[in-house]
């Protein structure tokens, strides 16, 4: 029988070491049991642990309040940095930019231009399935830049026609002038009443003032070139490096949106008339956000005019689109050019815009093509001639 040694310290050594001893050493009548001694054996292990592990517990610091500030702290540190953005050079140069769009359309008070327009469709392997070629003339007239009809496919437009589409469209732009004009100054009945007469054609001296520009919104031909009517949003452009366009040193510039695109409904939530339901709504809103996560705005500008030369969007992927498995698009392009027809007054010079998609039946791709050329001043020459005797 194997009995243990009463006296001997069993946490000295090694368990492995004790209960080797307690095997091997012989029993005797007045020796406890093996029993008592792997118990003695368990006890000593427990409070070599108890007595190891007691004084780091003493003494270990208790911080959870000072780590909680700690947190706390840098939260309310980045939340005010993120209320708080530090606005770069580049941010300055591009909120200079964008202000100043407006600035060259307006200082010539008379001049004319034309406007040809292309648009393609083709099917699989490149067949044409439809083209059209329109030419227009733009010009003053009631202080109005007005857009008139030349030809279409090549055919030219009869005077009746063309004198019916001028009058439409003067129509149209004075009343989306005056619908301007109304929401900038609401309340002022005077205001509106002088905006809705029709805008004198004489001066004081007698003069006609016809042919000067009075519009206060912008023509045309503007707008179209902005057709993205993207606005200045800080932090979001990335500086690319310099480069050489049209013989000027000109800064290239990508623009990573998160507000170009935007919901149709918006004017009316506005004014507390949106009846959407919230599926409809969150629908929406997924749709203009992932519209904006894949687009990328590049621009070229000019650094001493402080003006755009060009830009071009691109669409990056598009698969988020509904009905992905019917047609499928896989390329979606637009780009817009500007001139300098005048000195010191830059204004457009083309639109581009390239589409293609996948169905069941092939390929697919579309383009649509506008020029601006030909700008020129309205000059009148003439000389005196004697009295007939």
């Amino acid at each position: 029988m194997i009995e243990y040694t009463p006296g001997r310290v069993v946490g000295a050594r090694s368990d492995r070491t004790n209960a080797r001893e307690c095997a091997l050493r012989p029993a005797a009548p007045d020796r406890l049991p093996r029993a008592y001694c792997l118990q003695k054996m368990l006890t000593a292990r427990h409070e070599r642990r108890r007595i190891s592990w007691w004084p780091m517990a003493m003494h270990r610091p208790r911080r959870p309040l000072a780590v909680l500030a700690c947190a706390g702290a840098i939260i309310v540190a980045a939340g005010t940095l993120r209320a708080r953005p530090v606005q770069t050079d580049l941010d300055a140069l591009m909120a200079d930019v964008l202000a100043r769009r407006d600035d060259n359309w307006a200082k010539l008070q008379q001049y004319v231009l034309d406007e040809r327009d292309a648009f393609d469709l083709r099917g699989p392997g490149g067949v044409p399935l439809w083209g059209e070629r329109r030419d227009y003339t733009w010009y003053i007239r009631d202080g109005f830049f007005v857009r008139s009809p030349i030809s279409v496919n090549g055919a030219r437009v009869s005077d009746a026609d063309r004198a019916k589409a001028e009058a439409d469209y003067l129509e149209g732009v004075k009343r989306r002038d005056r619908e301007d004009r109304e929401k900038q100054r609401p309340g002022d009945d005077a205001a509106v009443a002088s905006d809705a007469t029709p805008h004198a054609t004489r001066d004081a001296s007698g003069l006609d003032m016809s042919g000067l520009l009075t519009e206060t919104r912008r023509p045309g031909f503007v707008d179209a070139a902005y057709f993205l009517r993207f606005k200045f949003e800080p932090g979001r452009y990335a500086f690319v490096g310099r480069e050489t366009l049209d013989g000027r040193t000109v800064l290239r510039i990508e623009y990573y949106p998160t507000a170009l695109f935007r919901d149709g409904e918006r004017g009316k939530r506005d004014a507390g008339h949106d009846d959407r339901s919230a599926e409809d709504r969150r629908s929406d809103e997924t749709m203009t956000r992932l519209m904006n996560k894949v687009s990328l705005v590049t621009l070229w500008v000019e650094p001493t005019a402080r003006q755009v030369l060009k830009y071009t969007f691109d669409n990056i992927n598009m698969d988020f689109l509904p009905a992905a498995w019917l047609v499928r698009i896989d390329d979606l392009h637009a780009s817009m050019r500007m001139s300098e027809p005048f000195p010191n007054v830059w204004l457009p010079a083309g639109i581009d815009m390239t589409f293609r998609a996948l169905t069941a039946a092939g390929p697919v791709s579309a383009r649509y093509r506008v020029d601006y050329d030909d700008y020129r001043q309205a000059t009148t020459s003439g000389r005196i001639l004697p009295p007939a005797r």
